[in-house]
């Protein structure tokens, strides 16, 4: 035996299986598949201990912040609309402007990789998520803030991504899965910690510090992270980007969302404005799907919605997720604006759906080698949808310990729903296209969040006019309450006043009730949905019919 036959003896078993399929697609096990043509070397070996750790935590800190820049802005929404003098409706601008920029880098994420390398996009989107955010920080206006947000959206939207497509480089194959596990993690631990810390830093040194917080962790991440994967860089490739259907896709999701966002102050659709939104989305939209359909390097190849197992789980998760995030946005409102609580207690009671969420996630990939994944979703989502309902008999006279049972149980069915869904629905898509499809789950994922922003806010709103104004007439018959407090030492005016805050109180409870009782009918249906996706075999088996 030569020294190069024992040389390449001595390499890892895995390494030799890495070299025997060079070329082939890397594809991911969760979100966004980015396919990589590199036919002229092979990677670096696989990192191995303390290396790989040190990589996976950098990877997960870097998702990390992204994931908590949606979650930690929640709860500091009317302290951000009063520095600004802005209703509640505009403040939630700030969530949604972010949403949806990151949800249009996700289909450009892969072409930014082939065509500048991973590494370094990685490193400039971290180095610009840092820049950004301590722009939103010292934002002077509404305006500019939101103009902040696009830009920062636009910045981490491709690290999500882009840390999955690292973590297949990296990782040796017998670790892959683990590696991947405690990366995912973070999608968990993310939102629960988003709403506490929010409110924490809005309550106490201002909401401008939950922006501040990203700095210096997004740029150790970028500056470290660069000299840590640099050696695992991938080649540049010059891929043609489909810029029609990336136009016609920017058209349609940025229309329809200030459609959204401006309606409400717009009197809808008897407001011309809002009607050209509406036509100009709707046009862009189908003009968007011809193109998609029939262009030979799509943005967002549309076709692998001919898979019925796909479509299906596709509008599962965005129905699903959709309702879920507008309770998020939603009770903390209601919380703050409507029975006077601090931002910190609204993240306190959002963080207990997360206390056992983190547990019960290995459980679900555990159970879901054992059961039918469609009972898991369907009970899950069942669980969620009961939980949510229990909000609707809200009164003003509620206390914190009536949420916590309700909090409890949305943090132990949320693994059983996401984790079957995230990791199956790229099963019913054949392996050529799991890129596309998972483009577009991760796509409709976002956009569910921002379009959910933009339409729970409006229809609490909506709702809370309405029953104010219902209550306006019964106080015409209300003498005798006002002699009751004048009585007590109020002035009449002092006793209408008092009589008003009172009854657009009761307005906002009996509104968010109607809310919580229609998102709860949303994950009622959505979980019988479940049983029309073809069954997957345990254990990540193919597709039974």
């Amino acid at each position: 035996m030569n020294f190069r036959n024992w040389q390449n003896a001595q390499k890892p078993a895995q390494y030799r299986l890495l070299a025997g399929i060079r070329g082939a697609q890397r594809q991911l096990l969760w979100g966004l598949s980015i396919t990589f043509m590199d036919q002229s070397r092979l990677p670096p070996l696989p990192m191995e201990r303390t290396k790989l750790a040190l990589a996976i935590f950098v990877l997960s800190l870097a998702t990390f912040i992204v994931i908590l820049d949606t979650t930690i802005i929640n709860v500091a929404v009317p302290h951000i609309a009063g520095a600004f003098a802005a209703s509640p409706s505009e403040g939630t601008w700030v969530i949604t402007s972010y949403a949806v920029a990151e949800a249009l880098t996700v289909p450009v994420s892969g072409w930014l990789a082939n065509r500048f390398g991973i590494v370094k996009v990685l490193t400039v989107s971290l180095l610009s998520f840092a820049l950004f955010s301590a722009l939103c920080g010292l934002a002077s206006t509404l305006e500019i803030l939101i103009l902040l947000r696009i830009l920062q959206g636009l910045s981490g939207g491709p690290l999500i991504p882009i840390s999955q497509t690292l973590i297949m480089r990296i990782a040796p194959p017998a670790k892959l899965e683990t590696m991947m596990g405690l990366w995912m993690m973070t999608s968990i631990v993310a939102p629960v910690l988003g709403p506490m810390l929010g409110g924490i830093l809005a309550d106490t040194i201002g909401w401008r510090w939950a922006f501040y917080l990203n700095v210096p962790i997004a740029a150790s991440c970028g500056i470290f992270g660069y000299f840590l994967f640099r050696d695992w860089e991938t080649q540049v490739q010059k891929y043609a980007i489909d810029f029609i259907g990336l136009a016609l896709l920017c058209i349609w999701v940025v229309a329809f969302q200030i459609m959204l966002d401006t309606g409400e102050n717009h009197a809808w659709f008897q407001s011309n404005y809002i009607l050209a939104l509406l036509i100009v989305s709707i046009t862009a939209f189908f003009l968007f799907v011809i193109w998609e359909i029939t262009d030979n390097y799509p943005i967002v190849d549309l076709r692998v919605l001919r898979h019925r197992g796909f479509a299906l789980s596709s509008l599962t998760l965005f129905f699903a997720f959709g309702a879920f995030f507008a309770s998020l946005i939603l009770l903390p409102l209601w919380l703050q604006l409507g029975m006077g609580y601090t931002a910190t207690t609204a993240g306190y009671v959002l963080a207990q759906q997360g206390l056992l969420g983190v547990l019960a996630a290995p459980l679900a990939a555990y159970l879901m080698k054992k059961v039918d994944s469609r009972f898991l979703m369907s009970a899950a989502l069942m669980v969620l949808a009961a939980a949510i309902f229990s909000r609707s008999n809200f009164a003003t006279t509620i206390g914190l310990e009536q949420f916590r049972l309700p909090q409890l149980a949305i943090g132990i069915a949320l693994p059983f729903f996401f984790v079957p869904i995230v990791t199956t629905s790229l099963q019913f898509a054949p392996r050529t296209e799991t890129a596309a499809a998972s483009s577009i789950i991760n796509f409709l994922r976002t956009l569910a969040a921002a379009i959910a922003t933009a339409a729970v806010v409006s229809a609490w709103s909506r709702e809370t006019i309405t029953k104010h104004a219902a209550l306006v007439e019964f106080q015409s018959n209300s003498g005798s309450y006002i002699r009751r407090m004048t009585q007590n030492g109020l002035s009449h005016g002092g006793a209408l006043q008092t009589l008003d805050a009172l009854s657009w109180q009761q307005a906002m409870v009996l509104a968010v009730n109607d809310v919580f009782i229609f998102l709860s009918l949303i994950l009622a249906l959505t979980a019988a949905g479940i049983w029309l996706l073809p069954r997957l075999a345990p254990a990540h088996g193919p597709v039974l019919h």
